[in-house]
Order: structure tokens, then sequence, then C-alpha cells
């Protein structure tokens, strides 16, 4: 088995070094506190300033929210918003798109109702297709054109022989270590892709490019390599560095870098409860489920944290199920995040995000410096 370049002895990022680095980040101006005028509230600092709109999607009065999940963008800087949805809609689509103003575009994927989860966009070629993960009673992945025409669905991967028989045909009506519960989507230049079993085995598959099992590493545990609900996971391929997989390591509050065999290369802790990851011209976008941002550059250095503000978040967590279930969004502040769930850029460095929260809440972050 190859080694990747990255030397695997890199040191551990402890959570002391990256706690310092956060309060010095957190000590710049208009880190911590929106900027409001007739137009704009802006959160961020320096060359990382954002306008906040979260109303900016338009939806028809024959669709409703329900609990926002994951985002994607693809090619064309339209908008992918799955939510998980209720099984007491199956006609009710879990799919929305928006184009670049926050028009609606079209829905579909109503066979995600009451379990849907990651989304990705992937350009093939000349084509894009969507990756999408189901969990709750769907323990599903598959593969969808961008008008939602079902390409190819898989379940448990069996070849790993971490699942019990007939699990790869329907899904179990469990939840466990033995359960398959995948969560999201990395995707390898050769074409093919990891896959986390987030709320499952708690492993990293890894798939060929024609969609068959390969291998896995992971295991439960707090040790290096070991992960606690690896929810997120995003391929590193930022400037300085040999490629890698980051793996958002939720539970145990902490991201782990691994090369594409699965050798673990370095850990970073600091973080509360880090749901996704995404990549874009040396900066890692890690959307946090307790309330906040963090934008690390290529060096892994806090350059600010949207959002945070203790304070609020612990009122998030205290009332964290009025909050999530609140229709009228009364108790929301502007500029504050409730859960982000997942994050992702588009083209031109806005920052798109999706909230964990019952009546659904995806806010544009306009790029403005």
């Amino acid at each position: 088995m190859t080694s990747d370049p990255i030397r695997p002895a890199a040191p551990r990022i402890t959570r002391r070094r990256f706690l310092a680095t956060a309060a010095v980040a957190l000590a710049m101006p208009r880190v911590l506190t929106a900027q409001k005028s007739a137009q704009q509230l802006v959160i961020g600092t320096g060359a990382h300033r954002y306008e906040v709109q979260h109303h900016w999607p338009q939806l028809p009065d024959k669709y409703s929210w329900q609990t926002t999940h994951n985002v994607a963008v693809d090619r064309e800087g339209l908008l992918y918003v799955i939510h998980e949805g209720r099984e007491n809609l199956p006609d009710h689509p879990a799919i929305f798109v928006f184009d670049e103003r926050g028009k609606f575009v079209r829905a579909f994927g109503s066979q995600f109702q009451g379990g849907g989860h990651g989304l990705e966009v992937r350009s093939e070629g000349r084509e894009q297709f969507l990756y999408v993960t189901g969990y709750q009673q769907l323990k599903n992945f598959a593969k969808l054109t961008l008008t939602g025409e079902r390409v190819w669905e898989k379940r448990a991967p069996m070849a790993a022989q971490l699942y019990p028989a007939g699990e790869d045909t329907q899904p179990a009506k469990r939840w466990g270590r033995d359960a398959f519960m995948p969560t999201n989507f990395a995707f390898l230049p050769d074409g093919g892709f990891f896959l986390a079993d987030g709320y499952g085995s708690y492993r990293i598959h890894r798939y060929d490019r024609h969609g068959q099992w390969v291998s896995m590493f992971g295991t439960p545990g707090k040790g290096p390599g070991e992960f606690n609900l690896p929810h997120g996971l995003a391929i590193d391929d930022r400037p300085g560095r040999a490629p890698s997989v980051v793996v958002a390591d939720r539970a145990n509050g902490r991201l782990q870098w691994f090369t594409f065999e699965g050798q673990h290369l370095k850990t970073l802790e600091g973080f509360i409860l880090p749901a996704n990851i995404d990549v874009r011209q040396g900066v890692l976008l890690v959307p946090d489920l307790s309330a906040r941002l963090t934008l690390l550059d290529q060096n892994n250095q806090v350059i600010t944290q949207l959002g945070e503000d203790p304070a609020w978040r612990e009122q998030v967590t205290k009332d964290k199920n009025a909050l999530r279930s609140d229709k009228t969004g009364a108790g929301w502040v502007a500029g504050k995040f409730l859960h982000p769930h997942d994050a992702c850029f588009d083209a031109t460095g806005n920052i798109f995000v999706a909230e964990w929260v019952h009546t659904g809440r995806i806010t544009k972050l306009r790029k403005v410096s």
C-alpha cells in the first residue's frame, strides 16, 4: 500500500493552539459584530466580509420549507437544497433548485422524504450529476441527473463485511453500529468517491468511478483515526500540500486528515460540532452545528468565525427545540445562526448556509470584500 507524500508524523494540532488562534482571530475588528446600514447587514472581517441575506430563496406557495439539510451549487450557479422531509408528505419534493437571484427553478426528489441528507453536485466530463444520501428509514445513496432522474441507487456495501444480510436490498429498521446510515460524499480525482457512514458504522467507505466498493477506514472511538459520528468530508487540495481527505468528526469536535489510502495524518481540535466541509482557493469552510461557521486559511489558522457569539450559542442550546420549531423566526437574530448543518461556496466566493431547523432556513452570505 503506497503512502501519501504528506509526512504521516505531522505534529498534532492541539486544542490549546487552536483556541489560541481563534482568540487572536476573534480580537480582530468586526468579527463578532454585524454591521447594519439601510441596505446591508455585514459580518466577517478583512477580505472575508459578507452581506447576510436570510430570506434569499423564493419558494412558491404550493411548496413548504421543511428541515433543511444540505446545499450544493452547479456550474451554472444554480443552488440545490435538500430537506430531511417528513414521511407523511410522500408526494412533496425534498429537493428545491434556485437561480442566482434566489428565484425558484424546479423541485423533485419526493423519494427522499423522511430521510434526505447529503447533497453534492459533481462534474463528469461535460455532464453534471447530483449525489444524494438518505438516512433515517431510507439508508441509501443515489446518483441523479440535475433534473432528478435516477442513474443508480445503492445501499449498504456488503463487501465491507460490516452489515447484516439483506441490508443491501432493504433498509434496516434500526440504528446502531451495524446499520448503514450514510451522510455525505467527497469526490476523488480519479472519478471515485468517499462516502461517510456517519450515523451507522462510523466508517469512511471508498468507491471507484463505477460506484463499486473498494475499501474503508476508521473505527468508532476517540483516538487518532477513530470517529464519533464522521458527518461530513471533503478533498483538501489547497496549495502547498498533497491532496488528502478531511473528515468532520462531529461528536468528537474535531477535523481529521487522511491519505486516500486511509492513513491518519493529523487532527485539528477546538470545534464544537463540525458538520461538513467545503474548500475554495486555499480556504476551508466548516459549518458548525453549534451556531457558527469557521473559515481556516491554508495553514489551518482561523480567519474568522461567522456568527460566533457565546451568549447566543448558550441561548440556542438552552432553547433549541423552541427555536428550531419557531415558524415565525421571531426568536432568531439577524446575522446569527442556529444550527448550520451544511455550507458551500459558489464560484464567486459567496457562501450558502443550510440550517437544521424544522421550518427550513437557507441563508446567502454575499461576499462584499
